[in-house]
C-alpha cells in the first residue's frame, strides 16, 4: 500500500490567510458604470469548493447586492420607532406598481448553430453586463430590490423558456401580485406565441374569497392567461390537527404523500384546453384517476415510475409538441413551491425540496407520463420594485443571511396584531410597540438568551418570527385592487366551491373564511428539525386558548 502523504506545517498565519481567501471568494466586487465606486455582490448560498473534477460548486449560487453599512445603521435605528397600523385598504396591491413596463428581465441574445460554445458564452456575458449597466443608468435603479445576479441561473431560465410548450408560473397566493412579472407574460404570450398558466399555490393559507379575487384580477388584466389553484397540503395528506402548548394549530404532513389529484386535475384541464387534442394526454388523466381510486396506505408501493433526465444543455430550435410530447416548464421565485408542486403532481418525491432559497441549482426534466414532461427551473428573483421586507417574507432571500431583520418585522407588525396573536408582554411594560419590542417580547417568552451575557437574544427572536411567517404560522396575505369594496361578493361567489374542492374541504370544514394557523401546512417543505422555536416549553395556561386560537386568527389580521 502507498504511504500516506506527510503532513506539512500549517501555521496560524496561513490559516488566517486561507479564511480571508474564502471570504473574498464569497463577495465579488464589481465596478459601477461610473467607475468611481464599487458595489458588493454577495453569494448568499456559497459552498466551499471541494475541487472534484474541477467543478465549480458555486456556479449556481444566488447573488444579490449587499447593503451598505450606512443603510444597516439607519434600519437598526428605525427598529426603535413605534409601529403605525396599516388599514386593510392599503394591503391591496397592483403588480404594475412593482413591475414597471420598462423594467424587463434579461433575455437570451440572438444566436445560431454556426456559433461556437466560446462565442456564445462571450456574447451572453457581454449582453448581461450591458443589461446591468442599463439598469444602473435607468431611473428605477435606486428603487430596485434584490434580484438574481448570476448569469448561470438566467441561462437555466432561457433554456426552460426555449424548451417548453406551456409555461407554468407558480406564485404564492399570499403575495401573488408581487410574484407575477408582466414582462414574462409579454415575452411568452406575445413574443413567443406560447401559452402560459399561473398556478396559485398554497391556497390553504388564504381565505377562499381572496383566492377567487386574485384569479379574477389576473384573468381580466392579462388576456389569454389561464389561472388554476393548487396546494400540496390537501386534507388527505395531513395527519390530523392537534395543538401545541403555545396555542397555535399544528398540522403534520404524512410521510407518504398522495398525488394532489384535485390540483393536478385543474392543471390537466388547462393543458387539455391548450393542446386541443394535438397531444394524447389520456395517460396523464389515467394516472390521476388511478392514484385517486387506490386505497391509500403509507406503506404501500408507489404506482408508476418516475424518469428523471439529466440537464440537457444543448441548443435546438423549438418545435411545438416535439415527438408527440408536451413539455411543461415550471418557473417561479425561490420558496414558492415549484419542486413541491412537481412532487405532489407525481405522487412521490422526485425533486429535492428545501426551505433554503436556491436549493434547486439547475433545471431538471421529469417525465410525468411518456407524453408529458415537466422542466423544473431554479427559483430566481426577477428585477422589480418589490420592497425588501416583502422579499424576505416571501422567501426570496434567505432569512439566515439577513444582516438586519427588523424592517421585515415592522412590515409584519403594522399589518398584523402580533402582540395579541403571539400573546407576549411588553418588555418595558409600555403601551407602544416597536419592532424591537416585539422581538424582545418573543425572546422573553421563548427564553432566547445570549450565551455570554444572558441578555434577550433579539436577533434570534426576529429570525424565529420571520420563519413562522414564511411557513404560514403567522399568516399575512395581500389583496388585489378593489378587494375591500367587493369583499362580500368574493366571499359568496361560485368560485369558492372550486377553491375548497382543490383543498379537499367539505362544506362544513374550517377555513371557509379564514385559514388555519399551522406549523407545517402551506410550508410546501419536508419536515425538518431546524425550527427550534416550535418545541420550547411554555406556560400551562396557554393550552386553555388552544381551541379558539384558529378562529381568532382571521379577526386579528383584520384589526
Amino acid at each position: 500500500m502507498p504511504q500516506a502523504r506527510r503532513k506539512t506545517p500549517f501555521s496560524g498565519k496561513a490559516k488566517k490567510q486561507q479564511l480571508q481567501s474564502k471570504k473574498q471568494n464569497k463577495v465579488l466586487l464589481m465596478p459601477t458604470s461610473t467607475g468611481t465606486n464599487a458595489y458588493d455582490v454577495v453569494s448568499v448560498n456559497y459552498q466551499p469548493s471541494r475541487g472534484r473534477g474541477g467543478r465549480d460548486t458555486n456556479r449556481y449560487a444566488l447573488k444579490f447586492y449587499r447593503e451598505t453599512e450606512d443603510e444597516l445603521k439607519i434600519k437598526k435605528e428605525d427598529a426603535l420607532r413605534a409601529l403605525s397600523p396599516v388599514p386593510e385598504k392599503e394591503m391591496e396591491i397592483n403588480s404594475l406598481d412593482y413591475f414597471p413596463v420598462d423594467l424587463s428581465f434579461p433575455r437570451r441574445p440572438p444566436w445560431d448553430f454556426n456559433m461556437t460554445a466560446a462565442q456564445l458564452d462571450a456574447q451572453e456575458h457581454r449582453y448581461f453586463k450591458n443589461y446591468i449597466d442599463k439598469l444602473q443608468a435607468s431611473e428605477h435603479w435606486k428603487d430596485i430590490s434584490y434580484f438574481e445576479m448570476n448569469l448561470e441561473t438566467w441561462r437555466q431560465l432561457w433554456r426552460v423558456l426555449e424548451m417548453c410548450d406551456i409555461l407554468l408560473l407558480i406564485v404564492d397566493v399570499r403575495y401573488a401580485g408581487m410574484m407575477f412579472p408582466p414582462s414574462l407574460y409579454e415575452y411568452i404570450v406575445k413574443d413567443q406565441h406560447k401559452n402560459m398558466i399561473v398556478v396559485m399555490n398554497k391556497i390553504d393559507l388564504v381565505p377562499a374569497g381572496v383566492v377567487a379575487a386574485w384569479k379574477e384580477y389576473f384573468v381580466e388584466k392579462y388576456p389569454g392567461l389561464r389561472v388554476v389553484y393548487f396546494t400540496s397540503c390537501p386534507s388527505y395528506n395531513l395527519r390530523g390537527a392537534s395543538s401545541d402548548k403555545a396555542g397555535l394549530q399544528v398540522r403534520r404532513r404524512k410521510g407518504r404523500q398522495r398525488m394532489c389529484s384535485e390540483g393536478a386535475t385543474k392543471i390537466l384541464e388547462a393543458c387539455k384546453d391548450i393542446v386541443n387534442g394535438e397531444v394524447d394526454l389520456s395517460s396523464w388523466e389515467k394516472k390521476i384517476r388511478d392514484e385517486t381510486e387506490i386505497d391509500f396506505d403509507e406503506d404501500e408501493k408507489e404506482i408508476g415510475e418516475a424518469i428523471i433526465q439529466k440537464a440537457d444543455t444543448t441548443y435546438f430550435a423549438h418545435e411545438r409538441y416535439r415527438n408527440g410530447t408536451l413539455t411543461v416548464g415550471c418557473v417561479g421565485q425561490p420558496n414558492v413551491g415549484k419542486s413541491s408542486l412537481m412532487n405532489s403532481v407525481m405522487g412521490r418525491k422526485v425533486v429535492s425540496v428545501s426551505r433554503t432559497p436556491g436549493h434547486t441549482k439547475h433545471f431538471q426534466t421529469v417525465y410525468l407520463t411518456p407524453q408529458v414532461r415537466l422542466c423544473d427551473c431554479p427559483g430566481l428573483v426577477f428585477p422589480s420594485k418589490v420592497p425588501r421586507p416583502i422579499q424576505i417574507l416571501m422567501g426570496s432571500y434567505p432569512i439566515a443571511q439577513l444582516r438586519e431583520p427588523y424592517t421585515a418585522i415592522r412590515y409584519l407588525g403594522e399589518r398584523l396584531n402580533l402582540p395579541q396573536l403571539l400573546r407576549i408582554e411588553h418588555p418595558d411594560n409600555d403601551d407602544t410597540w416597536s419592532p424591537r419590542d416585539i422581538c424582545d417580547g418573543w425572546a422573553k417568552k421563548r427564553s432566547y438568551l445570549t450565551a455570554k451575557s444572558a441578555r434577550l437574544d433579539t436577533y434570534r427572536a426576529a429570525n424565529s418570527l420571520l420563519r413562522m411567517a414564511l411557513d404560514g404560522r403567522i399568516c399575512l396575505w395581500l389583496r388585489p385592487p378593489g378587494y375591500t369594496e367587493k369583499k362580500e361578493y368574493f366571499e359568496k361567489c361560485d368560485e369558492i366551491k372550486y377553491v375548497k374542492w382543490v383543498q379537499s374541504l367539505s362544506e362544513g370544514d374550517a377555513g371557509e373564511s379564514s385559514p388555519v394557523v399551522s406549523s407545517d401546512a402551506g410550508s410546501d417543505h419536508e419536515d425538518t428539525d431546524d425550527n427550534d422555536d416550535d418545541d420550547d416549553d411554555d406556560d400551562d395556561d396557554d393550552s386553555a386558548e388552544t381551541a379558539v386560537m384558529a378562529n381568532k386568527f382571521s379577526a386579528l389580521i383584520q384589526d
